[in-house]
């Protein structure tokens, strides 16, 4: 099982009014879907990315399995710490297969199960295909298995198809859910809606801070999250749940 964890973090600029990250602490283990919500400059994608070890904090530690993440090797972090970004634009116009190559590099025989992987992810007819002859969801589903080809227990993922279709977006998500059974999955989302409906737990920041966090249903219910995000929400339950999406009240 691989703990990751975040202790009083602080990213703080000079040319900044108040810190990027304020004080922020912050613990994720398998099991659970993981998303980081909040209003646009909350400080998510900050917090994500030093939890990847890609930003170093002002102040405050993060651990994998209570070792420091600044003492690992960066080729340890990539094998165990799997960072998908919002959005990847490759040097050169690899194809698929050479894309999926890159992300096994980081583990000694990851390249074994490209195949696999190109299967599982619907990759199989575009292997050959170029970079730049992908439409948004084949890329997404590309970088995807990409990330997982190497299987690290430990998956970042910033704001995953963000510009995809509902359709390829419940798809992504859906393949995260899948993988967090097993491994540790935090996701930034900017879709509420799909947020409230895929993740497990919820992790609401506002300002550099985090102001809520736990189950889905107990964050979307918060009259905290009308208040974050200055707009009232109406809830609609289904399913058994609680709440099932959040929709603005008009």
């Amino acid at each position: 099982m691989s703990v990751l964890a975040a202790v009083a973090l602080v990213v703080a600029r000079a040319d900044a009014p108040a810190p990027i990250l304020d004080a922020v602490s912050f613990r994720a283990e398998p099991g659970r879907l993981v998303g980081l919500i909040g209003p646009n400059g909350a400080g998510k994608s900050t917090l994500l990315r030093c939890l990847a070890g890609l930003a170093s904090p002002t102040s405050g530690t993060v651990t994998l399995d209570g070792r420091p993440l600044a003492s690992l090797r960066a080729a340890e972090r990539g094998r165990r710490i799997g960072y998908m970004p919002q959005e990847f634009r490759p040097a050169w116009d690899y194809t698929v297969r050479a894309v999926l190559e890159l992300g096994a590099s980081r583990t000694p025989g990851a390249a074994l199960g490209i195949p696999a992987a190109l299967a599982a992810h619907g990759l199989g007819d575009l292997a050959e295909r170029p970079w730049s002859r992908l439409s948004g969801g084949e890329r997404a589903r590309a970088l995807l298995a990409a990330v997982l080809v190497a299987e690290p227990p430990v998956l970042l993922a910033d704001e995953p198809g963000a510009s995809l279709d509902i359709g390829h977006r419940v798809d992504l998500l859906a393949r995260l859910a899948r993988y967090a059974r097993t491994r540790t999955v935090v996701v930034v989302l900017h879709d509420l809606e799909r947020a409230v409906r895929d993740c497990d737990r919820l992790v609401l920041m506002d300002r550099g801070r985090i102001v809520l966090d736990g189950d889905a249903n107990a964050v979307a219910t918060s009259p905290v999250l009308d208040a974050t995000f200055g707009v009232p929400f109406t809830r609609v339950a289904t399913d058994g749940r609680d709440v099932s999406t959040l929709a603005l009240r008009r």
